[in-house]
């Protein structure tokens, strides 16, 4: 199983990808592809997503059953904590230049 959700994508991109994979709703495409396709497709969104960002699943033999791999400007970012890939999340941006003050946001 594979799944790639893309945000602010190129019309182009979101054309490639429904060649490969069903689009089941606006920017998430779901296939079942072999581990070349599936690269040769990371290579096709790496080289297309311009401002965007995305995030390719796909099954395989770890410990959740799963990996992942993003791609852009994103608050979540992929982690390693002893052999398990999570996801951390940045503070958010302050608007207008200003700081936030006290606390740790998640």
């Amino acid at each position: 199983m594979l799944v790639i959700v893309l945000e602010n994508a190129p019309p182009r991109l979101r054309g490639r990808l429904a060649v490969w994979l069903v689009e089941v709703r606006a920017g998430v495409y779901v296939g079942d592809l072999s581990k070349r396709v599936r690269e040769m497709i990371w290579t096709q969104v790496t080289e297309g997503i311009e401002e965007g960002n995305a995030v390719m699943v796909w099954s395989t033999n770890t410990e959740s059953g799963f990996d992942f791999l993003t791609l852009g400007k994103n608050r979540r970012m992929p982690v390693e904590l002893d052999g398990l890939k999570l996801v951390s999340f940045h503070p958010p941006e302050p608007e207008n230049g200003a700081t936030q003050a006290g606390g740790n946001a998640l």
